[in-house]
């Protein structure tokens, strides 16, 4: 092993008695945990029931699971069906897909949203950051799996993959682009843009969660680009990279749109008819 490289971890995950405990399950019941709790401080600061806030979120998961497994088997159609295939059910044996957690949770959150009388968009600001954080902490998931890599590298961040792991037809190349760790660290920069924007604008009536999946959209675009695992395409570009064109241009639209016409911060609670005052967004954007 050179030191000039990133090594990959010698181990995925640890045994627990009868039970095989894998790292990536954990960071991203980590990332479910940060996500959460950022999104609770927010959502209380703003005047919302702390209550409220996880029974939305328990609606919001699991309906985020369902839709990152389809999202993931429709765009990966050949490896499920047919004879000798996978188990489209088998979500234990790994495919799940981001833009498919996202279309699930928005479901669950609707609904979840309507039965409690709250303003879906006020949760969507809420967690939007936390959302971003939490990606950035699934993916060191993929740092102990050895996947979602880029192409072969010599840089000194390029990151050492076992034999076994590597893409087909590369076999010969042991470091690559870790385009994973790339995505981590835009992740992590996407948060930081939301707030320190939420802090200066105020933003509400969805404004934060737009802007999220706007930069979401653009950081997926290019590091979809860079990857080498399969994928269908569209044209030139991959089926993900065309998701993510989409998103980040919707996302840019809808937060233009909400900036100009709906400026301000609303109250959670549809009861609530008067928006959050300015002493309270004040005190909202220093408890960030």
């Amino acid at each position: 092993m050179s030191l000039l490289f990133i090594p990959s971890p010698p181990i995925n995950g640890v045994q627990l008695g009868p039970f095989f405990v894998h790292f990536y399950a954990l960071t991203m019941l980590s990332g479910f945990a940060v996500a959460f709790l950022i999104g609770r401080r927010r959502w209380v600061t703003r005047g919302g029931d702390p209550v409220v806030f996880e029974n939305i979120v328990m609606w919001a998961i699991p309906s985020g699971l369902v839709g990152a497994r389809i999202y993931h088997v429709l765009t990966h159609w050949g490896d499920y069906f047919g004879p000798g295939h996978l188990n489209p059910f088998a979500i234990w044996e790994g495919g799940i897909a981001m833009f498919g957690s996202l279309m699930g949770g928005a479901i669950g959150a609707l609904i979840a949203a309507r039965l409690y009388k709250v303003r879906l968009w006020a949760f969507g600001d809420c967690i939007a950051p936390g959302i971003a954080v939490a990606q950035a902490v699934g993916r060191l998931g993929n740092w102990f799996n050895q996947e979602l890599l880029g192409q072969p590298s010599t840089a000194p961040w390029a990151l050492e993959i076992d034999l076994a792991h590597r893409p087909p037809g590369l076999e010969q190349f042991a470091t690559f682009e870790p385009t994973f760790l790339y995505e981590l660290l835009l992740n992590l920069l996407a948060a930081a843009i939301i707030l320190k924007l939420d802090k200066m604008l105020r933003l509400g009536h969805g404004a934060c969660f737009a802007l999220y999946i706007a930069l979401y959209g653009a950081i997926r675009f290019v590091i979809e680009g860079m990857r080498t695992d399969f994928s269908y395409y569209l044209g030139p570009l991959r089926t993900n990279q065309v998701t993510a064109l989409a998103v980040c241009i919707g996302g840019a639209i809808g937060f233009v749109l909400l900036r100009r016409f709906l400026p301000g911060r609303e109250a959670p609670h549809l009861e609530a008819s008067e928006p959050v005052t300015s002493e309270a967004g004040t005190d909202a954007s220093a408890s960030e």
